[in-house]
């Protein structure tokens, strides 16, 4: 009875008006202004930089290109609760708290100032030296700033921290009921897809029993952060998992990305999440009456690219997630139709694209960057910002080199 109470209790919590966007995926703050839905979003700003400290100094003014760029199409779209991928890690949150004060809360080229009174940081395992040879090359390298070291690292990284990530949110983060799985061993999740190495007759053995005693599922990490909203509370699972390529026949960062997508589809299902313990030691999934949004740049697509078949469908085939809402937008769909290439032989539909990554020799533009909201929770509208060429917005995504990110942002409204 407590359960079916909470559920009700939270779908009736999040009922309210429904806001209608414009076609180009732009949503300014006189049209946010008032409305009830809450917004959620995800972004790969690419704010990694090549060496440790450098995002701070590049924050610690005003005037950095990429950074304002990233900071107009947030508060373009004005997502409620963020989470930002590619963004350096440091211990003091000095990155995260820059951003907002010196670009989120300065209005950029007219667009209105966004305040985050909430968000959240954690170490990452890119960059983190593992001691071991993981890529098989006949060299250990241990030493930041060393040929190879990131292929030797627990996630591939020049340093420990780059291509962190940060959530930002208007709504209090319950800070004590935060999870993190940085930590997880990847043998220990059941049945997991560990790489062969194709030289020899031993099956699963690209990882030496030693290298798995210590090598970790998440190139990042993978989060649990829950937002208070109202008397609710929604919890954020966020995470980006490693792209299924830079390897070789074992598909050692494809099978990765596989396993670190499965990760949250055996979260959220309280048949299949009991082998997990986050960092602080507790075992076990999300319980099954809670609430969830997943989102992050998983890198794969359901139909197209070069993750393992089926990789993104662990999630958008999981009976705890609604996926039938796919957010897109009129720039995706041009971009598909102009640039040709790999685009030309896509099975997915263009305009659901989030990325825009090389036409030749691929894999073109794919959809990477989720947001998908658990059953339960009703879904107002999405979409992603991708504005058409003829729109003047389109400068802040433009065509290669990109100003900002080859990623798009994509938010889904879930009614509150």
């Amino acid at each position: 009875m407590r359960r079916t109470t909470l559920i009700t209790g939270l779908i009736a919590g999040l009922a309210a008006m429904i806001v209608t966007l414009p076609a180009g995926g732009t949503a300014g703050a006189t049209e946010r202004d008032g409305s009830r839905d809450v917004r959620f979003a995800t972004f790969n700003a690419s704010l990694n930089r090549s060496a440790e400290g450098q995002l701070v100094g590049d924050l610690s003014g005003r005037d950095n290109a990429q950074a304002r760029t990233v900071a107009e199409i947030i508060q373009r779209t004005r997502p409620d609760v963020l989470l930002v991928n590619e963004f350096d890690y440091d211990a003091g949150g000095e990155a995260a708290r820059l951003f907002q004060e010196n670009y989120l809360s300065v209005g950029q080229h007219g667009a209105h100032p966004i305040r985050y009174p909430h968000r959240f940081v954690a170490p990452s395992n890119t960059g983190v030296p593992s001691g071991f040879d993981l890529n098989n090359d006949g060299r250990t390298v241990t030493e930041p700033g060393t040929a190879g070291y990131g292929d030797d690292a627990l996630g591939f990284g020049e340093f420990p921290g780059q291509y962190g990530m940060v959530v930002y949110s208007r709504y209090p983060i319950a800070h004590h009921r935060v999870r993190t799985f940085q930590r997880f061993l990847w043998k220990d999740m059941p049945a997991a897809l560990l790489p062969d190495d194709p030289d020899t007759q031993e099956p699963a053995d690209w990882y030496s029993p030693e290298e798995l005693a210590t090598f970790r599922l998440s190139s990042k990490s993978h989060w649990d952060v829950p937002i208070r909203i109202g008397r609710h509370t929604v919890h954020f699972l966020v995470s980006h998992p490693t792209p299924p390529v830079f390897d070789g026949a074992e598909d050692r960062n494809g099978m990765r990305n596989h396993d670190e997508i499965r990760f949250w589809a055996d979260y959220v299902d309280p048949a299949r999440g009991s082998y997990i313990r986050d960092d602080r030691g507790r075992r076990g999934g999300l319980p099954p009456w809670e609430a969830f949004v997943i989102a992050g740049d998983l890198n794969a697509d359901p139909f197209d690219g070069d993750s393992v078949p089926g990789a993104p469908q662990q999630l958008l085939d999981n009976p705890r997630v609604d996926s039938r809402f796919v957010p897109e937008s009129e720039g995706a769909a041009e971009a598909g139709a102009v640039q040709g290439g790999a685009n030309e032989s896509h099975r997915g539909r263009a305009a659901h694209d989030t990325a825009d990554f090389a036409d030749e020799p691929g894999p073109g533009n794919i959809r990477a960057d989720y947001v998908l909201p658990s059953k339960g929770l009703r879904v107002a509208g999405g979409g992603v910002f991708w504005p058409p060429s003829d729109d003047p917005l389109s400068r802040l995504t433009g065509t290669s080199p990109f100003p900002s990110s080859d990623h798009r942002l994509v938010w889904l409204d879930l009614i509150r």
